[in-house]
């Protein structure tokens, strides 16, 4: 029987994290444009509430549906028992903590980004240098980077739990999942090919140590 790891959507969302060095260097190069008109904090305030609050805000009150990418969401109705079960570990009290300390341990990584931010700002002198900009330009990029890390960190959750934990999970009803869930995108009857998904589980599986 194939494991509840090898489900193909929870490595997509892994591979997310690669998208992290991209985004923030991004967010450096928008930090760096034009000359600070606002006091540090301001700044950062405000590019710390753009890219943190409204995704912890979802992460704590209605964790993003897994099983959704490049706007399409597989309908709930369509979930497996394996899946309706691995969505249930993206929604608890674990999870609520561990995307907190994922939030606070952004924004400190903004503050690095914004204090090496005028060392690179020859390198950004192609941009327009409208300071206002940048900075709306710099919390998009931020909040990008922070759905790429929130996302992740939460299915990452799900690869660690033991295989006699996740046996003793009850699966969440179709009602559950709806009221408890942010689920964005057009929702689909199946997001990816039968044979891609079989092949995956194949190949996960062999990677898996004997029990």
């Amino acid at each position: 029987m194939a494991s509840f790891r090898s489900e193909p959507i929870l490595w997509i969302h892994v591979a997310g994290l690669a998208t992290l060095p991209i985004f923030s260097i991004l967010c450096l190069l928008f930090l760096s444009v034009g000359e600070p008109f606002l006091p540090v904090w301001m700044e950062l305030f405000l590019v710390a509430a753009i890219g943190v609050v409204p995704l912890l805000w979802m992460q704590l009150r209605r964790p993003f549906y897994i099983f959704g990418l490049l706007g399409i969401a597989l309908k709930p109705e369509n979930l497996t028992e394996r899946q309706r079960k691995i969505l249930y570990l993206t929604n608890t009290k674990l999870n609520r903590i561990l995307a907190l300390v994922t939030a606070v341990l952004s924004i400190w990584a903004l503050w690095h980004i914004y204090q090496f931010a005028p060392s690179v700002a020859n390198t950004a002198k192609f941009l327009p240098q409208w300071r206002s900009l940048g900075l709306i330009l710099a919390a998009l990029a931020f909040l990008a980077s922070n759905l790429f890390l929130q996302i992740p960190v939460s299915v990452m959750r799900v690869l660690v739990t033991n295989d006699t934990e996740f046996a003793a999970i009850e699966p969440l009803s179709l009602e559950k999942i709806k009221q408890d869930f942010t689920i964005l995108g057009v929702r689909v009857n199946q997001m990816l090919p039968r044979l891609f998904e079989s092949l995956f589980a194949r190949k996960i599986d062999s990677q898996q140590p004997p029990e």
